[in-house]
This record gives structure tokens, C-alpha cells and sequence, in this order.
């Protein structure tokens, strides 16, 4: 039996499951919460399992932190990132969650705006077309100053970095420099006002908003899974006000412990407090 398959929450995942059934359309909003269910944790077993030695020499808690901190020298740097990335953009979840979501909506005419950065929809068979990473990719660098709005992808100088590195760093040679003006490359995230918004995420933005037009006045499930408070102009408020302006429209949101629903939205609107893992199953399961 999972964690929610007992009274309210059984409830709303039958209203979720009607929802689904009667939809015209899917979008689903996915944040942290989605690969933390999946099994790509930042903390724990599994951050200390690959990074032991970075922890004993600066003490960082967490995968998060360690991503902002001020290493010693670039080769230092990229040894630590090299990690990351593989470990977080380059090898699949250790649950199939995602595979759990696609086999839900994956009929379905949907779309998927997300701000997590490991690739693991596409990684789990969703469309690429379909797909919208608002806050960048762990597979792309950009320059670091930067000097021009493109992005590199980084999976093969990855591999060699975390296969090569000794102690804490990366050979010399390994550590990427931007091609047009030799300033050092970074990381193709969001963290402040020097991210690039190449071609391709214009153009994955331009899919999205074709796909809410073409969808304006339609029954759409509005379906945001593990978005937090950090960022909610990104996902969770668009989806409130989506779903206001849509008399048609249903909102639901699965996220454990922070599963809110306004006021204005409780007729049509569905809070489960649940792991999605969970949830899905228990979705999954009872359509069967």
C-alpha cells in the first residue's frame, strides 16, 4: 500500500485520474521534486558515496552548495562539476519515475515546462519538441562572460574530465575555454543575469506558447509536480492563472508536504501530499 492510498489523498487521486481520462491537453510543470522522487538526491548516501574527498577538505553539505562553491583553481573546479554532471545529467535516475509519468501522458497531447536541468525526460523517451528547460542544461557550457548567446555541448570532455582527474583536479588541458574570446566557460544554469538563451531554448519557448494557444478555451490538465516556493513565477502562479482564466481547465499539483491549492481553484483544483513515485503508481495501478 503506498502513502496515498488512504482517505483524502485516495480521493483526489480518483479526481486526478478523471482529469486525465478528460483532458484535451497535458501540461505538466516539473521541479526538483520530480528527480528527488526519481532518486537523484543532493544530499545523503549518494552524495557522499561520490563526493567523500571534496566533503572532508571543505566540509560542503550538499551537491547544491558545492555548485557555488569558491574552489581553489579551475582544474579544482571542473573536477567537482565533472562529477556532477555525469552523475546527475549523463546517467538515468534510479527510479523510473519519469518512465512512471510517460506512460500516463505519453498518449496524450502534452508538454512539459520544467526548470530542472538533468535531462531526464528526454532521457526517459519524451519528445524532445515537447520539451521546455526554462532555467538551462547540465549537458551545455556557455562563456563565462559571456561574449556571444551560444552553447557547447559538454558530454565528451565531461567523461575525460572524470575519468582523468587526480586529486581533486582536472589536467589543465581539460578546463574549457570559450572559442571566441579564451575567457573560461561555466555552466549553462540559470544562477544570475549571464545566462544564455540560445536558439534552442527560444525556440522550445516558442513551442510552448504555440501549444497553450492552440490549447486556449480546451479542457487542460494543468499537472505540476515537485515545484517548491523558489522560483513559483515559473511554473506554479503561470498555472494558477491559467487555470482562473480557463473555466475548462483543472489544476493539480503532487508534491509531498507542500501540495497547495488557492482558494479560487478548489473546485477545480487537486492537492496530493504525496512522493510522486507514490502517486503515479497508485495513478498507473488503478487504471489498469
Amino acid at each position: 500500500m503506498t502513502s496515498v492510498s488512504t482517505g483524502a489523498c485516495s480521493e483526489a487521486v480518483d479526481r486526478l485520474r478523471e482529469a486525465l481520462n478528460r483532458a484535451d491537453a497535458v501540461v505538466v510543470g516539473a521541479g526538483a521534486g520530480l528527480s528527488a522522487s526519481a532518486g537523484l538526491t543532493y544530499d545523503g548516501a549518494r552524495f557522499e558515496e561520490h563526493f567523500g574527498d571534496f566533503i572532508a577538505k571543505y566540509h560542503i553539505p550538499d551537491m547544491y552548495a558545492g555548485g557555488f562553491y569558491p574552489f581553489e583553481s579551475l582544474e579544482e573546479y571542473w573536477a567537482w562539476w565533472s562529477r556532477q554532471i555525469l552523475l546527475n545529467r549523463y546517467e538515468k535516475a534510479p527510479r523510473p519515475v519519469y518512465e512512471a509519468l510517460l506512460a500516463l501522458v505519453g498518449e496524450r497531447d502534452c508538454f512539459v515546462l520544467t526548470t530542472n536541468v538533468d535531462h531526464q525526460f528526454q532521457m526517459a523517451g519524451f519528445d524532445k519538441k515537447r520539451l521546455f528547460y526554462t532555467q538551462g542544461d547540465y549537458g551545455l557550457w556557455q562563456c563565462s562572460q559571456p561574449c556571444h548567446q551560444e552553447t557547447y555541448d559538454n558530454e565528451e570532455t565531461v567523461r575525460r574530465m572524470a575519468a582523468e582527474q587526480r586529486d581533486m583536479r582536472v589536467p589543465s588541458e581539460l578546463v574549457p575555454r570559450c572559442p571566441r574570446c579564451g575567457r573560461p566557460m561555466t555552466m549553462n544554469l540559470r544562477c544570475d543575469g549571464t545566462f544564455v538563451e540560445d536558439e534552442g531554448w527560444h525556440a522550445a519557448a516558442g513551442r510552448y506558447a504555440d501549444f497553450l494557444q492552440r490549447h486556449r478555451g480546451a479542457r487542460v490538465l494543468f499537472l505540476e509536480l515537485g515545484v517548491g516556493g523558489n522560483t513559483p513565477v515559473i511554473i506554479k502562479y503561470p498555472f494558477w492563472q491559467m487555470t482562473m482564466h480557463n473555466r475548462n481547465a483543472v489544476y493539480a499539483c503532487i508534491n509531498r508536504g507542500e501540495s497547495f491549492v488557492p482558494r479560487g481553484l478548489r473546485r477545480r483544483g487537486i492537492g496530493i501530499s504525496a512522493d510522486i513515485g507514490d502517486a503515479l503508481a497508485l495513478l498507473s495501478g488503478a487504471e489498469a
